[in-house]
């Protein structure tokens, strides 16, 4: 029996249709990726688990994230670790269980910080080794990687000094995401690839998209002016390569090395 492919489809930000804080709603922004997603999982009406651990207001997001797939045609559900009846089989057997699993932003530190303890981040390598759809957004997209560019300490002491925080390394690279909305980012992510020089960084605008299955890559968006980045440094030299949005799958390697 031929292995399952394993799938990844880390989203660099974009808007879900939460509450705006002046009243009414933010837009839906992401709905072409969302629904390669489940598209993904080749199942007619896939169960989705949302993963919100990284968020102060898990249960108002999880909200939001369910409206958009049920739309979609998904069985969302959600996976609470601060849950104390909760032990480790049976947050296993959830997170083995489902189609896609969508994990979603926020304070990327804290997350991979409570995964390590409870051994998710183990759980979640053998959800991509038994195929299981991998995505998520911001946090939710940083952790699949090496690791990422965080705003993590805002969260803690209002910093605007972001960080690198380690990822679970099923693409061997570092992320960046909010690429053009946070238009910092982009001068520190400079910063950070010199402390970081033997990977690439892959950086993301809001509303595009790695995906990754196996060892094939494309570029995805849902607004045609999203784009994504490889920066590096080389010879003294700091690199920006636009990546191509195809619907062709490319070498990951490729894309992984300088």
């Amino acid at each position: 029996m031929p292995k399952p492919s394993r799938k990844i489809i880390a989203i660099g930000g974009g808007e879900m249709g939460r509450p705006h804080e002046n009243g009414g709603f933010y837009p839906v922004e992401t709905t072409a990726i969302d629904q390669e997603i489940l598209i993904q999982t080749a199942k007619k009406n896939p169960s989705l688990l949302f993963l919100g651990t990284a968020s102060s207001i898990a249960k108002g997001y999880f909200d939001v994230v369910s409206k958009q797939f049920s739309k979609l045609g998904a069985k969302v559900s959600s996976l609470d670790l601060t849950d104390k009846t909760l032990n480790s089989k049976s947050i296993r057997q959830t997170i083995l269980s489902a189609d896609a699993i969508y994990v979603g932003g926020g304070n990327t530190l804290k997350m991979m910080t409570i995964w390590r303890r409870m051994g998710v981040d183990k759980m979640l390598l053998e959800a991509h080794r038994k195929g299981i759809v991998l995505a998520g957004l911001s946090a939710g997209s940083i952790c699949w990687f090496s690791y990422g560019s965080s705003d993590s300490r805002r969260y803690s002491s209002q910093s605007t000094k972001l960080i690198k925080v380690q990822g679970l390394g099923l693409i061997q690279a570092l992320h960046c995401p909010h690429y053009n909305i946070e238009t910092h980012r982009q001068k520190d992510l400079k910063r950070m690839m010199k402390s970081t020089y033997k990977l690439v960084a892959i950086a993301l605008d809001d509303c595009a998209a790695l995906e990754v299955i196996d060892d094939q890559y494309r570029i995805i968006r849902s607004n045609k002016t999203a784009k994504a980045y490889k920066t590096y440094w080389k010879k003294g030299e700091y690199i920006q390569e636009e990546i191509p949005v195809s619907k062709e799958f490319k070498d990951l390697n490729s894309l992984v090395s300088k």
